[in-house]
C-alpha cells in the first residue's frame, strides 16, 4: 500500500495532505496507485452481483424485464451512492486528510466536545491538527441547540459512540466476509473452465439424438427395463426411493440398448458436478495463504496491486463492450429508471427481496472514504470517475446484453459472470479474477487492521500487538491476533455456507450497515462541523438514507439465509469494545477520585522521605494532572527511589496525527529541588509509537528543553498552558529543534548538530556506560539552578531508566448491580488478562520494569 506523507498547510497552520498542492503528475500517480489499494473490492463485484440477484427470488424470463430492471438498479445505485454521495459529498468530510467512520466521529468529538476519551485537556485544542474550521459561520440557532444538547446529555453521547462502534464492528465483519465472497466467486469459474461438457445436463436431448422427456411416476413395476430406469433415477437423486424415471422417445419406451447410452450421458454430467467440490478447497487454500502472508506486509508486492486491478477493469470492460455489440446493442435503453418501475411492478415482493443481491454492486465504496488519508480527494475522484465507474457500467451492461439473448437457464449458476465470458479466454480471465479478488481482500484486511488500531488508540478496543511491516511507508501495520481471528472466521463462513448466495447475503448486510452509519454521522457533520442548515442535513439523510434503508430491509429479510452472520459478529465485537471502554473509563474515574494531594507530597520534603538514588524513574499513569494513588504505594513500600522522577502519561487525542514539535507537554511538580516532572506524550489515532530507545531519548530531551526554556517564560518565548496547579509547556522531539538545546549520546559529535553556533556542553562528571551531553548556545547565559538541574538529569540518564507500572485489578465495588459485576468482574477482567499489557503496548524493556499491584474498586 502506497501512502502519502502529511505536511503543514502554510496558511492555515494545520495538517494537510500536500498532494492537494502538487502537480498534476503527482495527482495522476496517486490516482493510479489508488486503483490497487482502494478499488480492489469494488472492481470485483461483477463476479457475484447477477448471480446473487437471480439466485432465488426472481427468474430470468423471455421478456427480459427482470434483467433490464436489475441493470437499471445497478446503474442508478452506482451513480447515486459511490459517485454522488461519496465522491462529491462524503470525501469532503475529511479529518485533516483522514477518512472513515472514526474520522467522522473524531470531527464530531472536537466540534461538540462529546469525546469518549476521559483525559482530554484544553491544551489539546491548541494542537495544529485540532482545527474547527467549517464551510460557513456557525449562525444556525438549531445547530447551536443541537450542539448544546449533545454536550449536556451523556446518554446521547453514548448513543453516538455506540453508533460509531456499530459501523466499526460491521467493517470488521466485512473483513471476514469480503475475502470469502470475493475469492469464492472468483474460483467459481473453475466449474466452467475445467470441462467443455458443462452443459450436458441442459443439452440432454442433443446427446441422446432426439427429444427425450423425463417423467416421474410411482414405483409399481419390477421388470428389467424399469429397474434400469430406477438405477438412472438413483444417479440423479439418491434419496428418491418412492419414484422412478421413465424415459420416452416420442410415445414409445427406449429400448434396452438406449438406456445404457442415456446412462452414460447422465454419468458424465453428474460426474462433472463433482467439479464443484474443487471450488471449496481451492478457495480455502487461497484464503489461508492470503492471511498467512500478512505478516510480511504489502510493501513488497504493493507495486503489483494497481496493475492487477487495472488489468481486471480493462478486461471486464472489454468483455462488456464485446457482449454489447455482439448480443444486444440496444441494452443501453435499460439504463432508464422506467425499467426499475417495470421490474418492481412485475416481481413485487420477490423483486424487493432481490435488492439484497443488487446492493453488492457498491460493496467496497466505503473504502474510498476510509483510505482517503493514503491519497487525496482529487486522486480518488479521478480514479473513480475516469476508470472504475465506466468500467463497471460497461461490465454490467455486457452481462445484461448476453443474458438478454440466453434464456434457457436451468440454475442460478448459468447466470453468473463467467458464462458471459467467451470460452477461449475463460482461463486467463479466471486467473486475473483470482488475482483481483486477492488484491481486494488484501485491501479490506489492511483496512480492518487500521480501524482496530484507531479503536485501540481511542480506548475502545483491548490492547493488541501492532507490528509495522514497513519502515518507510507509514500506516502499513499487522496485528497478529486479529489476523488469525479473521482467518478462522473467514474459513468458517466459507466452509459453512459453500455458496455465494448466502455469503453475499451476509456481506451485503455488513456493507449497507456501514453506509447507513456514515449517512447518520454525515448529517451531524453537516450541521455541527460545516455549519450548514439543518434542512440540508435532513435532505441528505432523507435522500440517501431512504435508498440505503431500502437495501438494508432487503438484506435484513435474508436473516436466516446468511444475513445473521454479520449481526452475530458485530454483536460480539460490540460487546467486547463497549465492555473494554466502560472498564477503562471506570478505572480512570477511580484514579481521578483517589489521586494524592500535592500538599502531601510537599510535606515529604525534597527527599520524599526516602533515599534518592541515581537514575530516572518513569511512573506510568493515565492522569494528566495530580499524583496517582499508586505513587503513595511506591513511597511507603520502597526504601529508595530515583533522583529524577517523571510522571509519564501516554495519551491519545481525537486527531489523526500530532506534529512532532507538539508531541510533549512537560511540567514541574513541586519546587525545583524535588526533581519531579510530568510529561504527557500525545499521539493521534493514526500515529505510531516509536521504539523504546528513541522514545527515551525524546523524553529526556523534552525535559531538558523544558528546563532550558523556563527562563524565557516571562518573555513569552515558549507557549505555556495553565492546567490546575501546574504549568505545562509544549515541547517537541529532539529532531524538531535545530536551534536551542541539543542532546548527544554515546560518541556523537555535538558540533554536527548545532551548526556554526557557539556551543557549551553540560556533561556528566562521572564516566559510565552511557555518555550523555546537552549542548546549547553560549548566549543567553543560564542560571546556576538550571545548570545544576541539567547536570542531575544528565547523570540520571547515564545511570539508566526504570519504568514503574501499576498492575491494576479492577473489581466492582460492593452494592453494584449484577450487570455491572458481570461486566467488570467477568468481562473486563477476562479482556484485561488476555490482552497485551502496557509493557507490550509501549515497547518497554522487561529488565527495566517494575510492576506494583493495586486493586481498583469501581
Amino acid at each position: 500500500m502506497v501512502l502519502s506523507q502529511l505536511g503543514m498547510d502554510p496558511e492555515g497552520g494545520v495538517y494537510r495532505n500536500p498532494v492537494k498542492k502538487e502537480s498534476w503528475r503527482t495527482v495522476l500517480t496517486l490516482a493510479y496507485q489508488s486503483l490497487g489499494v482502494v478499488y480492489g473490492d469494488l472492481s470485483t463485484s461483477p463476479l457475484y452481483v447477477y448471480k446473487s440477484t437471480f439466485a432465488e427470488d426472481i427468474q430470468h424470463s423471455e421478456t427480459n424485464e427482470e434483467i433490464y430492471g436489475v441493470l437499471s438498479f445497478v446503474f442508478w445505485t452506482l451513480t447515486l451512492v459511490p459517485l454522488l454521495k461519496y465522491v462529491f459529498i462524503v470525501l469532503r468530510a475529511d479529518d485533516n486528510g483522514e477518512g472513515g467512520t472514526f474520522a467522522l466521529y473524531s470531527l464530531l468529538c472536537r466540534h461538540a466536545r462529546v469525546s469518549s476519551l476521559p483525559n482530554c485537556q484544553l491544551a489539546d485544542e491548541e494542537l495544529s491538527a485540532y482545527k474547527k474550521d467549517g464551510i460557513g459561520p456557525a449562525t444556525s440557532s438549531i445547530g447551536l441547540r443541537l450542539k448544546s444538547t449533545l454536550e449536556k446529555h451523556k446518554v446521547l453521547q453514548k448513543v453516538l459512540l455506540v453508533l460509531a462502534l456499530i459501523g466499526t464492528c460491521m467493517v470488521i465483519g466485512d473483513g471476514v466476509l469480503t475475502p470469502a465472497v470475493s475469492v469464492f466467486s472468483a474460483v467459481s469459474g473453475l466449474e466452467l473452465s475445467m470441462s467443455k461438457e458443462h452443459h450436458k445436463w441442459g443439452l440432454f436431448q442433443d446427446a441422446v439424438g432426439r427429444v427425450i422427456h423425463v417423467y416421474w411416476s410411482p414405483l409399481d413395476s419390477t421388470d428389467s427395463q424399469k429397474a434400469e430406469a430406477l438405477s438412472l433415477q438413483y444417479l440423479i437423486i439418491s434419496n428418491a426411493l418412492n419414484f422412478r424415471v421413465l424415459i420416452f422417445e416420442g410415445d414409445s419406451v427406449i429400448s434396452s440398448g438406449g438406456l445404457p447410452r442415456a446412462r452414460k450421458v447422465l454419468e458424465d454430467s453428474l460426474t462433472f458436478s463433482n467439479f464443484a467440490d474443487v471450488e471449496l478447497p481451492v478457495a480455502c487454500i487461497i484464503l489461508v495463504c492470503l492471511f498467512a502472508l500478512q505478516h510480511y506486509g504489502t510493501h513488497r508486492v504493493g507495486f503489483l496491486f494497481a496493475p492487477v486491478v487495472i488489468t481486471w477493469l480493462l478486461c471486464i470492460s472489454a468483455i462488456g463492450v464485446y457482449n454489447i455489440f455482439h448480443w444486444n446493442p440496444h441494452v443501453y435503453q435499460a439504463l432508464s429508471p422506467y425499467y426499475m418501475y417495470k421490474f418492481l411492478k412485475k416481481t413485487q415482493r420477490a423483486g424487493w427481496m432481490s435488492l439484497g443481491g443488487i446492493l453488492l454492486c457498491i460493496t467496497g465504496s466505503e473504502a474510498m472514504f476510509a483510505d482517503l488519508g493514503h491519497f487525496s480527494q482529487l486522486s480518488i475522484k479521478i480514479a473513480f470517475t475516469s476508470v472504475v465507474y465506466p468500467s463497471l457500467i460497461l461490465a454490467y451492461m455486457g452481462q445484461a446484453a448476453y443474458l438478454s439473448k440466453h434464456h434457457s437457464i436451468e440454475s442460478d449458476y448459468r447466470i453468473g459472470f463467467y458464462v458471459s465470458v467467451p470460452e477461449h479466454i475463460r482461463w486467463p480471465v479466471l486467473a486475473i479474477a483470482i488475482l483481483a479478488a486477492v488484491v481486494g481482500s488484501q485491501a479490506i484486511i489492511t483496512g480492518t487492521f487500521s480501524i482496530i488500531k484507531q479503536c485501540s488508540a481511542l480506548g475502545c478496543f483491548p490492547r493488541v500487538k501492532i507490528v509495522h511491516t514497513s519502515s518507510k511507508m507509514h500506516g502499513q501495520i499487522y496485528i497478529p491476533e486479529i489476523n488469525w481471528i479473521l482467518m478462522v472466521l473467514c474459513l468458517a463462513v466459507t466452509i459453512g455456507f459453500r455458496d455465494t448466495k448466502r455469503l453475499s447475503n451476509a456481506s451485503g448486510l455488513a456493507v449497507i450497515t456501514v453506509m447507513l452509519v456514515t449517512t447518520c454521522l454525515m448529517s451531524l457533520v453537516i450541521v455541527l462541523c460545516w455549519h450548514q442548515s439543518v434542512f440540508l442535513a435532513i435532505c441528505f439523510i432523507f435522500f440517501f438514507g431512504s435508498i440505503e434503508a431500502l437495501y438494508f430491509s432487503a438484506s435484513l429479510i435474508k436473516f436466516r439465509e446468511g444475513a445473521w452472520v454479520p449481526i452475530a459478529l458485530a454483536l460480539i465485537f460490540l460487546i467486547v469494545m463497549y465492555v473494554w471502554h466502560y472498564g477503562t473509563l471506570k478505572k480512570y474515574e477511580f484514579d481521578v477520585q483517589n489521586k494524592v494531594s500535592i500538599n502531601w507530597l510537599l510535606s515529604l520534603g525534597p527527599s520524599l522521605g526516602i533515599v534518592r538514588v541515581r537514575g530516572i524513574g518513569l511512573i506510568h499513569t493515565e492522569l494528566v494532572s495530580g499524583i496517582p494513588a499508586i505513587f503513595s504505594h511506591f513511597v511507603t513500600n520502597l526504601p529508595a527511589f530515583h533522583q529524577v522522577l517523571v510522571f509519564l502519561c501516554i495519551k491519545s487525542v481525537p486527531v489523526p496525527y500530532v506534529q512532532p514539535e507538539e508531541r510533549f507537554l512537560v511540567g514541574r511538580i513541586g519546587p525545583k529541588e524535588y526533581r519531579l516532572y510530568r510529561c504527557i506524550a500525545r499521539y493521534g489515532y493514526h500515529d505510531f509509537h516509536k521504539d523504546d530507545l528513541e522514545f527515551e531519548k525524546d523524553l529526556v530531551y523534552s525535559i531538558a528543553e523544558f528546563i532550558h526554556s523556563e527562563r524565557s517564560e516571562s518573555n513569552g518565548g515558549t507557549e505555556v498552558l495553565e492546567k490546575d496547579e501546574e504549568k505545562m509547556t509544549v515541547v517537541g522531539t529532539s529532531l524538531t529543534h535545530v536551534e536551542g538545546i541539543q542532546m548527544c549520546e554515546d560518541d556523537s559529535d555535538p558540533t554536527e548538530m548545532a551548526g556554526t553556533s557557539e556551543l557549551r556542553e553540560i556533561r556528566s562528571l562521572v564516566g559510565l556506560r552511557k555518555r550523555v551531553r546537552f549542548v546549547m548556545p553560549e548566549s543567553p547565559q543560564m542560571d546556576v539552578g538550571a545548570q545544576e538541574e541539567l547536570q542531575d538529569l544528565t547523570e540520571a540518564r547515564e545511570a539508566g531508566m526504570a519504568f514503574i507500572l501499576g498492575h491494576s485489578y479492577v473489581r466492582a465495588k460492593r452494592g453494584s448491580s449484577m450487570v455491572k459485576k458481570l461486566v467488570i468482574d467477568v468481562g473486563y477482567d477476562f479482556l484485561r488478562r488476555n490482552c497485551r499489557g502496557p509493557i507490550h503496548a509501549l515497547s518497554i524493556p522487561y529488565a527495566s520494569t517494575l510492576e506494583v499491584g493495586m486493586i481498583y474498586h469501581v
